[in-house]
């Protein structure tokens, strides 16, 4: 969903842009676009893609919360990540910029804001996907140290008219199919369109060597479910999840995919974070682009909802 909200900004823009795809092509094309097929493990296929670039945005990841997928995850974020730091040494790129995510730097503290010095523990209740974004983060540092021109995002719960079975807009199909349930956790949000804006600032700007979180900002589960059902004119959910329950139902979900090998529709990690009563500093973007604006939550969620409403899913 970034990568293609991306592109599409920047053929507006008038770039010439090359995307790396993996497994699949692009939703698009376009005179100004050139699709390259390249796995991010592959060091020598990164080297040959990056001829002739002179920015690279790095959207690539897995964001999972199942134990059964960790190790893929951390080899695409991590090594991953480390393998486009050195193609971007070796192809001397002018500048990159690297998506993380706030997971890399949570730490379940309720009473402080989280800014960009916080970093990754696990003793904290940071998941293990915070834990692979965290070190693909110290690949790039260390890119930085060896002469990369970089800057880090660290956006909050990406919102967009994406997929409605892949990433948060499964929260925008859950809650249209008569979703009765909310927990009391907090967290950050953001369009996912102001986040391309704010990628596109930064590395048009003369920033390197810093992260920024990029988040509109905090707001309840509860209440972005219940923006969410009011833009689909569904009933809001109205019975709340309590932390006994959610650890019940996390671990019957983990007995139940053992029986079945299906994915637990609740995590441990999943359960934590729904009851996580977070909140994010928006506050370093805004001091380094004054003019900068983020789109007010209830704009982004009414956006979504219209559009999800267009796609064969919604119109069901």
């Amino acid at each position: 969903m970034v990568g293609e909200v991306l592109i599409r900004k920047l053929l507006d823009q008038g770039k010439q842009v090359s995307a790396l795809v993996h497994s699949t092509s692009l939703s698009l094309s376009h005179q100004n676009l050139r699709e390259i097929h390249c796995d991010i493990l592959d060091m020598g296929g990164l080297e040959d893609a990056l001829h002739g670039i002179e920015q690279v945005y790095h959207c690539a990841g897995i964001i999972s919360f199942y134990p059964s997928q960790q190790q893929q995850m951390f080899k695409v974020n991590v090594e991953g990540t480390a393998n486009l730091v050195n193609a971007c040494l070796a192809a001397k790129v002018k500048k990159m910029l690297h998506i993380s995510s706030i997971a890399a730097l949570e730490r379940l503290n309720e009473e402080n804001m989280i800014d960009e010095s916080a970093q990754w523990s696990e003793d904290s209740g940071g998941s293990q996907y915070g834990y692979s974004k965290f070190l693909g983060e110290m690949e790039v540092w260390r890119g930085i140290e060896e002469g990369l021109n970089a800057v880090i995002v660290n956006p909050s719960i990406i919102l967009g008219a994406g997929d409605w079975d892949n990433a948060s807009t499964k929260i925008f199909k859950t809650v249209k199919k008569g979703f009765k349930w909310y927990s009391d956790g907090t967290t950050g949000f953001v369009d996912v369109r102001d986040l391309v804006d704010a990628m596109i600032k930064l590395m048009n700007s003369e920033v390197s060597g810093k992260r920024f979180i990029i988040s509109e900002g905090n707001h309840s589960y509860r209440e972005i479910f219940n923006m969410i059902a009011d833009g689909f004119n569904v009933q809001r959910p109205s019975k709340k999840v309590s932390t006994l329950m959610s650890d019940i139902i996390w671990r019957m979900e983990s007995i139940r995919s053992k029986f079945t090998g299906s994915r637990p529709l609740i995590t441990k990690e999943t359960a934590r974070a729904a009851h996580a009563r977070v909140q994010f500093d928006n506050s370093r973007l805004l001091q380094q682009f004054p003019d900068f604006q983020y789109r007010p939550m209830e704009e982004t969620i009414k956006d979504v909802c219209r559009m999800l409403l267009e796609t064969p899913f919604g119109k069901k």
